[in-house]
């Protein structure tokens, strides 16, 4: 049964499984640990002690696999949800001795095979045994470039760097952070090929090598084995930007509290809440240490040995806060790309003004922004003499106008307004609400482009509401340059400045998503994303910055900045594969809009962050620096950004010329 019911969460994580050896009657251990409260099984479809070069010519004739059982044993349905197929775990592709190779590689595909047929959900590869894995890595790449349409989940532990400085230093434990099994039985029978060290050996560096050989396959997903020891948090949060569908949690990575109950440490109940928020399923494992409970025993009902544990993580599950409205909302816009919005080549529709309308809490700093700079240009004793002139450029459905009048009401300030918008449609409903409202007297609707415009008198105020996801990206600055000729010498603009940010994000969700327009443009193609399954790998950096008015007699709107990023150096490796994008705007004073992660507007969700991708992925080490190039730049008809990587490697210069992306004048 699903761990519980949280209001918006339908992912996949509700849902907990275990980890089971070998039988050959899978009704009876499908039932047994479905009646114990899981919901799927990791089992293995064939018999361990199966090798093809064991087979006798009895055995060859016949051609029967010592499979778990028949397809018939169960109904297509508990095969395709409630069964996960479990590879071998004795495989070696990679082993020196010929025999055990080709014993591998064929088991490896019958298993696949098999699991194909009966239609299981995913199949669980074993971990590879070291950085060289070329061999594995392609026989996978051979069966996920086939017919075969399940996911293959491989299986990575959570190792634990050395200069951690954890205080698990036992050699046992350190064998299992490399690779791990489900019963100390089965680690003493690992193959003698096994790589002497490798437990100093990055797990995410054997699951990136693995990844790579297989040309980061969108069926490749990664199982996380989760043991006692867990590595830094920075080493931990690459993984969330990694395709991460399960995480096995071994029953020995449990503690015993004050009732004798299993119980995690406070990491790693973190750690669980974090998969619980990204859709990764969990999956129990090992041998049971914790005493049943006494009301168990004594009522004689033969309980699941992993249940108490279960219940625990059923307990961390239903004690996560609700997912506030808004989150509930913008589920559907997780990790989805979108095309920035061309404001002035295309009218905006309905539907996308009512999203933007519903965002209060941007409107209440436009407002408060507003109050201040009235208050700021009219004294009290020039109250009943003095009206301000305030014009919103790009006035929309008129969200800015309210606020403007909010604000001259709120401080007592006589206000003459204009409305500014060049879509004819939007202006329709601009006329219907001024009429409603009973504004006729205050508010005077213009039809045209702000460019266009010739204003009958100066503004002390200019409204304005044209950033994008990064800032300038919606072409506020060539707007605002255009228009800043409506202000009186000592006008003010509203927002006064903005500065866009830029971080280098693990994003494999996103980067596949690219890779399967497969072509240039998609790459060089800047998207607007709901960004989830992300890992920050560094924290954001200034990028471009603007002011208005702007009254500088060689003022330019091309920029050009280069970036340092500094890569914590417990990290680790990790891949980046782009990066997200932010602003922060200054409204007036100390009134400020934005999204930057680290001072973000709460609560705001007008704006998602924008995606810049890279065509080839960039290995980055922790405590080396990431060299970034990123231009802003501007023609006769058109404005476009391009972006580099210069170190650790270089990559190409993307978008040159405005090639792929832009956004037209």
């Amino acid at each position: 049964m699903p761990l519980g019911e949280r209001a918006g969460d339908k992912s996949e994580s509700r849902y907990c499984g275990v980890e089971t050896e070998f039988s050959d009657d899978v009704p009876q251990l499908l039932e047994f640990n479905i009646n114990g409260g899981f919901d799927f099984v990791v089992a293995p479809l064939m018999d361990p002690t199966y090798r093809p070069s064991l087979r006798t010519e009895l055995d060859k004739i016949s051609g029967a696999l010592p499979v778990a059982g028949s397809d018939l044993v169960l109904s297509p349905s508990d095969w395709s949800s409630r069964v996960v197929g479990k590879v071998s775990s004795w495989i070696d592709l990679d082993a020196g001795n010929e025999v055990l190779r080709r014993d591998s590689e064929t088991t490896l595909k019958q298993e696949i095979a098999w699991a194909s047929h009966l239609s299981v959900q995913a199949c669980l590869l074993p971990t590879p045994r070291g950085l060289s894995c070329a061999n594995y890595a392609r026989c996978v790449k051979q069966i996920l470039d086939g017919s075969v349409n399940m996911k293959l989940w491989l299986r990575i532990p959570l190792k634990k760097h050395e200069e951690d400085g954890g205080t698990d230093d036992c050699p046992v434990a350190k064998a299992w952070c490399f690779f791990p099994y489900s019963c100390t039985r089965s680690i003493l029978s690992i193959e003698n090929s096994f790589v002497q060290g490798a437990e100093q050996i990055d797990s995410w560096d054997i699951w990136n090598s693995f990844r790579l050989l297989c040309e980061h396959h969108s069926q490749l997903s990664i199982t996380l084995d989760v043991l006692s020891s867990l590595p830094s948090a920075n080493s931990l949060g690459r993984w969330f930007g990694e395709p991460v569908r399960a995480a096995i949690i071994d029953a020995n990575a449990f503690l015993t509290n004050t009732r004798g109950y299993p119980c995690l440490s406070k990491r790693h109940q973190k750690l669980v809440t974090t998969f619980f928020n990204h859709s990764v399923q969990l999956v129990l494992s090992g041998q049971a240490f914790h005493e049943s409970p006494k009301e168990s025993l004594d009522s004689g009902i033969k309980r699941h040995p992993l249940r108490s544990y279960l219940d625990y993580v059923g307990f961390l599950y239903q004690r996560m806060e609700l997912l506030p409205e808004q989150e509930r909302f913008e589920l559907g816009y997780r990790d989805h790309l979108q095309s920035p919005l061309q404001p002035l080549m295309d009218n905006l529709e309905a539907q996308t003004y009512e999203t933007f309308e519903k965002d209060i809490v941007k409107y209440v700093q436009y407002q408060r922004a507003i109050s201040k700079a009235l208050l700021d240009r009219v004294p009290d004793d020039q109250l009943s003499s003095e009206t301000s002139v305030l014009m919103v450029v790009g006035a929309g459905r008129g969200p800015l106008v309210r606020a403007a009048l909010q604000a001259a009401e709120e401080t007592g300030r006589r206000l003459r307004v204009y409305a500014v918008e060049k879509n004819p449609n939007a202006v329709v409903t601009l006329h219907s609400l001024i009429k409603l409202e009973c504004w006729e007297d205050i508010v005077t609707i213009v039809s045209s482009d702000m460019r266009c415009w010739d204003a009958p008198e100066r503004a002390d105020v200019l409204v304005s509401e044209l950033l994008g996801s990064f800032g300038d990206n919606e072409l506020s600055p060539e707007c605002l340059d255009g228009a800043q000729r409506f202000l009186k010498p000592d006008g003010v603009s509203i927002p006064s400045s903005y500065t866009s940010f830029l971080q280098p994000i693990t994003a494999s969700k996103l980067y596949n998503d690219v890779k399967s327009h497969n072509d240039l443009m998609h790459f060089e193609t800047a998207y607007v994303v709901k960004m989830h399954s992300i890992a920050r790998l560094a924290p954001c950096q200034p990028v471009f910055t603007f002011t208005h008015p702007n009254y500088s007699p060689e003022k330019t709107n091309q920029r050009y900045t280069k970036l340092q990023f500094d890569i914590p150096e417990d990290t680790g490796s990790a891949l980046v594969h782009g990066f997200a994008g932010y602003f922060d705007a200054t409204l007036y004073k100390d009134v400020h809009l934005g999204m930057e992660p680290t001072m973000a507007t709460p609560n705001m969700f007008s704006w998602f962050p924008i995606y810049f991708p890279l065509r080839s992925p960039v290995q980055v080490e922790g405590g080396r620096p990431l060299e970034v190039h990123i231009w802003r730049c501007c023609g006769p008809t058109k404005v476009w950004y391009e972006w580099c990587v210069a170190s650790p490697t270089a990559s190409p210069i993307h978008n040159s010329n405005g090639r792929s992306y832009w956004v037209g004048l």
